[in-house]
């Protein structure tokens, strides 16, 4: 039984049509101030809420933006979904969070959900496994908003926040090399995703000017999970590769290496020196703690989401995208301290 009332309860109670409480309730013009406010006095007498559901779906919006991750547990996705969330609620906006565990298939699923629910926008961090963006279509078709934020897209017309991902790879190399090194094994992702793509770029820069020869023997490509690392070391070591210093292209693969050494009795980093990428939370606390670069995650998050609520009050996506480049910063910990 619902006891929730309506506003026929509230036209009955007043003794005036429904229609009139409803414009009350909207707020129009038509109604006289002295009306509106006994309306309103008596809707909340008797305790009414307005569906706003039902009426923004009548005005063709949900006030409500769509954020799909690859996986809510890394510290750096959920870090952007903060910054998301405080700017979306401060502009009186909802948020959806959905992650894809890295899953294509996944992800296009939740991209038809979302719009099947009449998000307003999207805010997407693509897959390991996204090659293409056809599955996003549909979003410019129906007239919704999209920005790519930390993996972005080159396609012409579409939006990116991301960080700088060469100058970190080409910061985190060369901080190697200063301290040394000159046989650097690079853990990388999948380099159809750009970031990879320019965190190896970066590195191999940083080769090129100190004159050290770039040798693809010391690439590793892999999801970059723990376990990754782990392998990647073990790998390199059977291959009798002379290694001094490992750059991993995010922290999770740099700790399973980490792993591999102590359990090997291999001197962290006297013998081979670590930077990861991303500085996880776990990055400060391992022993040694992990040189890496830092990701602003929270000012991504704050800044797409910023960008990303432009369009949608507007009422207009670009034809031309734009790119929104934020600084990454090294910060040296014991890993690297020879």
């Amino acid at each position: 039984m619902n006891n929730k009332p309506t506003i026929h309860d509230i036209a009955k109670a007043l003794s005036i049509d429904s229609s009139t409480v409803s414009r009350a309730l909207n707020d129009s013009p038509r109604v006289t101030k002295a009306t509106k406010d006994k309306i309103l006095a008596k809707a909340e007498e008797l305790g009414y809420k307005r569906n706003l559901l039902a009426s923004n779906l009548r005005k063709n919006v949900t006030n409500t933006i769509g954020v799909v991750v690859p996986r809510i547990s890394r510290h750096f996705f959920s870090s952007a979904i903060q910054g998301i969330e405080e700017t979306a609620y401060t502009a009186g906006y909802n948020v959806i969070i959905c992650q894809s565990l890295e899953q294509l298939e996944r992800e296009m699923k939740i991209v038809d959900s979302l719009v099947a629910n009449r998000v307003d926008g999207l805010l997407i961090s693509v897959s390991m496994e996204t090659r293409d963006y056809k599955h996003l279509t549909v979003l410019k078709e129906r007239g919704i908003p999209l920005i790519f934020f930390d993996r972005h897209c080159k396609k012409t017309g579409c939006s990116n926040v991301l960080i700088d991902d060469y100058k970190g790879g080409f910061d985190a190399t060369e901080h190697l090399i200063l301290k040394g090194c000159k046989n650097i094994l690079h853990f990388s992702g999948p380099q159809e995703l750009e970031i990879y793509k320019n965190r190896f770029q970066g590195y191999k820069e940083a080769l090129v000017k100190h004159g050290i020869s770039f040798n693809s023997d010391y690439v590793l490509s892999s999801r970059l999970m723990e376990e990754d690392g782990y392998a990647n070391i073990e790998q390199a070591l059977k291959k009798s590769l002379a290694i001094d210093a490992i750059f991993s292209a995010n922290d999770l693969a740099a700790i399973g290496a980490m792993k591999y050494l102590k359990a090997h009795h291999v001197k962290i980093p006297e013998d081979i020196a670590i930077v990861g990428f991303s500085n996880e939370p776990i990055s400060r606390v391992i022993e040694p703690s992990l040189t890496t670069i830092d990701q602003p995650g929270f000012e991504m998050g704050k800044i797409a989401t910023g960008l990303l609520l432009e369009h949608i009050i507007k009422k207009d996506i670009p034809n031309k995208g734009q790119t929104i480049i934020l600084a990454s910063k090294l910060i040296e910990r014991n890993s690297s301290k020879k």
